[in-house]
């Protein structure tokens, strides 16, 4: 007698596989939602948006979920902050990261950066990364994790040279001049914050061209 084909009717249905189905999947997924939902109430509060200190306490309650519910998904503050250090990733550092090393000479990704670090950063932005430095100064997790993060954006200005040696044939320290841009870079924004008058185009333009002037 010859085997049933796979899904022959004479042979039984095999068994869902552990936690596949469309329950779980919608499980997951609320999950998913109530996870966005505390990151989001976090970066509120962490950002100054609210009279509420930030709190796990506090972040539950502005998201609408219990505080057992915030410690399911987030055993501790730290947790919560790292889960927003993460979250603005996409809006400072993976732009860099494509201006950065996109196609393009060394000229067009110079310009690529300067106009995207030519932006005003918006508010809740600069409020976070003042209030996530000041986390890191008091827990050795945040720091390890903004220093990572740092180091990657750093390393944007690093690949941006790297495109310039490449033209030049090598000899070129890209790392030293990465970090370099990054620091003055850094120095802008410090200024800008405290109302300097310096043009950050301008500034980032001279700088660019006079490290790549042979």
């Amino acid at each position: 007698m010859a085997a049933s084909a796979p899904g022959s009717p004479d042979l039984p249905a095999p068994p869902p596989r552990p936690g596949a189905g469309p329950g779980r999947t919608r499980n997951s997924a609320k999950g998913e939602q109530t996870r966005a939902r505390l990151v989001a109430a976090a970066r509120t509060l962490l950002a100054g948006g609210r009279s509420e200190p930030f709190t796990t306490r506090n972040v539950a309650a502005l998201s609408g979920v219990s505080h057992g519910m915030c410690h399911y998904h987030f055993q501790d503050r730290t947790e919560l902050v790292l889960a927003v250090i993460t979250d603005i990733r996409p809006e400072w550092i993976l732009p860099l990261e494509a201006a950065a090393g996109g196609p393009g000479s060394f000229a067009d990704r110079a310009e690529r950066v300067v106009a995207l670090l030519s932006r005003p950063e918006g508010a809740e932005l600069s409020h976070l990364h003042s209030a996530l430095h000041w986390q890191a100064l008091t827990d050795d997790r945040v720091r390890e994790s903004l220093a990572a993060e740092f180091r990657r954006w750093r390393g944007a200005f690093v690949t941006l040279f790297e495109a310039l040696d490449e033209e030049r044939g090598g000899g070129l320290d890209t790392v030293l001049l990465g970090e370099t841009v990054a620091a003055a870079v850094d120095g802008l924004a410090a200024a800008d914050a405290l109302g300097g008058r310096a043009a950050p185009e301008a500034v980032l333009r001279t700088l660019l061209h006079a490290l790549s002037t042979p």
